[in-house]
C-alpha cells in the first residue's frame, strides 16, 4: 500500500467571536471602579480619546469661588482698616511665612508626597508581639524560640504549631521545658490569651487570680466548659454545690472573654463597595437611576485627529495607524454606553417585580430568575449574568449586590411562591419571638411555617438555622 500527502480544498463554517463582540462582553461585566481603570489605561494607550470637560460645571465653580472670594474680601475691607499698623506688621510677617511654605512646598520631594498620601499599612498580630517582645528581657537562649512561636500564631492567636515541631526547627538545640519557658513569655503578651493551643487555655489565660471568683472560674473551664456550652446549668450547679445563680453570674463573666485574641487584629483590606444604581421613591412610584456619572469619565474622539487623518499629506501608514485607533475608541464608546443600557434595563425590570421587597422589606422578597428578566428585555441569559455581575444597587432598604434579588424558593400551600430569604426572615421572627425558658424545636419551628403557609421540612428548619448561625433549642434556653 503506497502512502502519499496531498492537499485538498474544505469548505467549513465555524462561529467565531469579533473582537468588537469580545470587548464588549468584558466591558459589561466590569463593576465600575475596574471601568474607571480600564478607560484610564486606554486613555494613556489611545491618543485619539480624549475626556470631556464639563465647562459649564467648571465655570459654575469658578464664578462661586469668584463670589466668595468678593464676598470675603468686603466683610475684611472693614476689619482691616481698623487694625492700621498692627495690620501692615502681620500682613509682613505673614508673607514672609507664606512665602517660606511656597518655597518649601515646591522643593518637596514626589516620592515623599506619594508616601504621605498611601494608607498605612495596618499593624498585624505578628508585628504587635515581636513589638512587646523586645520591650522585655528574654534570655539570650531562649530569643529565637520565642520568635519562631511568634510566627506560628495563626490569625486568631493560637499557637498553630506543636512544641515539638518548632523545637525542632530551632538552629539552637533546646530542652522541652526550654520551650515551655518560652511559650509562657509569649503567652505573657498582649492581647491576653494569645499563644493558647485550645480554647480551654485561651480562656484560662485571661483570668485575673486576684479575682475572688478566680477559683470557680477556673474550675468551670477546667471541667464544665462543654456542660456551659450546651446550658446545662443546673447539671453544673449541682455537681459544684454552688446556686444557679451564681453558676450563672460567672458563666456571664466568662461570655465577656475573647475566644479569638488574634481577631483584634486584621491584615485583609476591606472592600469599598460603589452602588451603580440608585432607587428613589418619587411622586408615588420607583424610579431607577444609574450613578456613574461622577466616577466614569466621559469620552469622545479628539477633532484633532479626525482632522489630521483627512489632510492630503497625511502618509498611508499614518493614516491606517489613526484610522485603527479611531475604530477601537469608537468599539469602547460604544461599549460602554450598551453596558450602561444593559445595566438600566435590567435594574427597571428588577425593581418592577421587587417592589413589594421595596416597600416592606425582606420577608416580601419574591422567587426571581435570570431568565425571566432576560425574556423581557430580550438578551440572552448570560447577558443578564454579567450585567449583575459584582455590582450593587442602593434602595430605600439599603445597599445589595444585584444578584441578591434572583433568588429561588419554595412552593406555599395556597401555590404562590416563597424566597429562600423570606423563609430565613420569618425563621428569625419565630426564634426571635419564643419564649426562651422553652425554645421551639426545629420541629416546632417547621410547625409553625407551616400553619402561616409555608411547607417546609423539618431538616430545612436546620440547615437554615445553621446557616444563620442560630444555636439549637438546648444552647438557646435560658434559666
Amino acid at each position: 500500500m503506497k502512502m502519499q500527502s496531498s492537499l485538498l480544498p474544505q469548505l467549513q463554517q465555524k462561529l467565531k467571536l469579533s473582537p468588537q463582540i469580545i470587548q464588549s462582553i468584558e466591558i459589561l461585566q466590569l463593576p465600575l471602579m475596574a471601568l474607571v481603570e480600564h478607560i484610564q489605561q486606554e486613555l494613556v494607550d489611545n491618543p485619539v480619546l480624549e475626556e470631556v470637560v464639563d465647562e459649564k460645571k467648571d465655570e459654575n465653580l469658578k464664578e462661586a469661588a469668584d463670589a466668595a472670594q468678593t464676598t470675603t474680601e468686603d466683610e475684611k475691607g472693614d476689619e482691616i482698616d481698623k487694625l492700621g499698623e498692627f495690620t501692615e506688621d502681620w500682613r509682613e510677617f505673614y508673607s514672609q511665612t507664606t512665602v517660606r511654605r511656597n518655597t518649601g512646598s515646591e522643593e518637596r520631594d514626589q516620592k515623599q508626597e506619594a508616601l504621605e498620601n498611601t494608607a498605612a499599612k495596618p499593624m498585624s498580630l505578628h508585628d504587635y508581639l515581636m513589638g512587646q517582645l523586645s520591650l522585655i528581657d528574654v534570655p539570650n537562649n531562649l530569643t529565637e524560640a520565642c520568635e519562631n512561636i511568634i510566627y506560628s500564631i495563626d490569625k486568631s492567636g493560637y499557637l498553630a504549631s506543636p512544641l515539638e515541631e518548632i523545637l525542632q526547627s530551632l538552629e539552637k538545640p533546646l530542652l522541652l521545658e526550654d520551650i515551655k519557658e518560652a511559650l509562657r513569655m509569649v503567652q505573657a503578651l498582649e492581647p491576653p490569651g494569645v499563644g493558647a493551643r485550645n480554647l480551654q487555655e485561651c480562656l484560662m489565660l485571661q483570668l485575673d487570680k486576684r479575682d475572688p471568683n478566680y477559683q470557680l472560674t477556673k474550675e468551670l473551664l477546667l471541667n464544665h466548659l462543654e456542660s456551659i456550652e450546651m446550658k446545662k446549668y443546673p447539671v453544673i450547679a449541682k455537681k459544684t454545690g454552688y446556686s444557679l445563680d451564681v453558676i450563672k453570674r460567672q458563666v456571664d463573666f466568662i461570655r465577656t472573654l475573647n475566644p479569638k485574641p488574634g481577631s483584634l487584629f486584621c491584615d485583609e483590606t476591606i472592600p469599598y463597595v460603589v452602588p451603580e444604581v440608585k432607587v428613589e421613591y418619587i411622586d408615588g412610584k420607583y424610579e431607577v437611576f444609574l450613578i456613574d456619572n461622577t466616577n466614569l469619565p466621559h469620552l469622545h474622539i479628539s477633532s484633532f485627529y479626525k482632522k489630521f487623518l483627512n489632510e492630503s499629506g497625511t502618509d498611508t501608514s499614518t493614516r491606517q495607524y489613526i484610522q485603527k485607533k479611531i475604530e477601537s475608541a469608537k468599539w469602547l464608546i460604544d461599549a460602554i454606553e450598551q453596558r450602561r443600557s444593559t445595566l438600566y434595563k435590567v435594574a427597571c425590570k428588577i425593581v418592577e417585580l421587587q417592589k413589594d421587597f421595596l416597600d416592606e422589606g425582606i420577608h416580601r422578597l419574591r422567587t426571581l430568575k435570570m431568565q425571566d428578566v432576560a425574556d423581557v428585555v430580550k438578551v440572552h441569559v448570560s447577558t443578564v449574568s454579567r450585567a449583575i455581575a459584582h455590582k450593587y444597587i442602593q434602595t430605600p432598604q439599603g445597599i445589595f449586590e444585584i444578584k441578591f434579588f434572583f433568588t429561588g424558593g419554595f412552593q406555599n400551600v395556597d401555590g404562590s411562591m416563597e424566597s429562600w430569604e423570606a423563609i430565613r426572615q420569618k425563621l428569625a421572627e419565630i426564634v426571635a419571638k419564643e419564649n426562651k425558658a422553652n425554645p421551639l424545636s426545629d420541629e416546632e419551628v417547621a410547625e409553625k411555617l407551616h400553619a402561616s403557609g409555608i411547607a417546609i421540612a423539618r431538616r430545612t428548619v436546620t440547615k437554615y438555622r445553621r446557616i444563620m448561625k442560630i444555636p439549637s433549642s438546648r444552647q438557646r434556653k435560658e434559666y
